[in-house]
């Protein structure tokens, strides 16, 4: 049975969904990686930059970018509340958060252990979902917070001004953080017709119409970058 989704699909279908997923579901994977349009043709390596006046500006190495996120993006399902909610962990160890990005569906709990001898303090200003866990360190218990609503939630230690993090908060459990290896896996995903989107926090999204097998697999590759022109 296939189902094609609409930019959000209403609670009847989305049961629908979770009856025949466990007979109808198949797999997405792929490869995402990021390019510099510049960097591709040969371009700015020269010219203004090799003035003393610029000497200090780092550029990005495309290559070295981590942390892209593939998820379908047109699917909304409202948490069960009959079922716990998925509970997570951002450590913050050696004057870090990890992981960097972490995906989540809306609803679930992330805990922010504090792994390190110093304090070290939580905090997000997002209009959704802001709040402040205050001064602690290891040894002390670890705090926890709800992420009811979808959307960008950038996090920061009040403290250490190069500590910071996204919690990318989803509509739906189908979505995967990429591997070291821009490698990606999205499994159990009902069988239909969706937009799957390809993020990173220092790019422009891709997103690609893609049709779900009822049993087998799809593959999906992306490039992200400014002016990376298409896939």
């Amino acid at each position: 049975m296939t189902l094609t989704a609409g930019p959000f699909v209403r609670l009847a279908i989305v049961s629908l969904l979770s009856l025949t997923a466990a007979v109808s579901a198949g797999t997405i994977t792929g490869h995402v990686q990021a390019r510099n349009a510049a960097q591709t043709e040969g371009g700015g390596e020269g010219g203004s930059y090799k003035s003393r006046r610029y000497k200090f500006l780092e550029k990005i190495d495309y290559s070295t970018l981590r942390d892209f996120v593939v998820h379908i993006g047109d699917l909304e399902i409202a948490p069960d509340p009959k079922q716990p909610r998925p509970k997570i962990a951002v450590t913050q160890r050696d004057g870090a958060f990890e992981p960097h990005v972490l995906p989540i569906v809306a609803g679930s709990v992330v805990e922010w252990p504090n792994a390190d001898d110093v304090f070290h303090n939580v905090f997000c200003m997002s209009e959704s979902t802001p709040f402040d866990l205050g001064l602690y360190k290891r040894g002390d218990d670890a705090k926890s917070v709800v992420f009811p609503k979808t959307g960008r939630m950038e996090v920061f230690c009040s403290i250490h001004t190069k500590m910071n993090c996204i919690v990318l908060v989803l509509p739906n459990p189908w979505f995967a953080r990429a591997n070291d290896a821009g490698r990606y896996v999205i499994t159990n995903v009902p069988a239909g017709t969706y937009k799957l989107r390809a993020w990173h926090e220092r790019l422009p999204s891709k997103t690609k119409e893609i049709v779900v097998p009822a049993n087998g697999e799809v593959q999906v590759d992306f490039v992200l970058g400014l002016g990376a022109g298409s896939d």
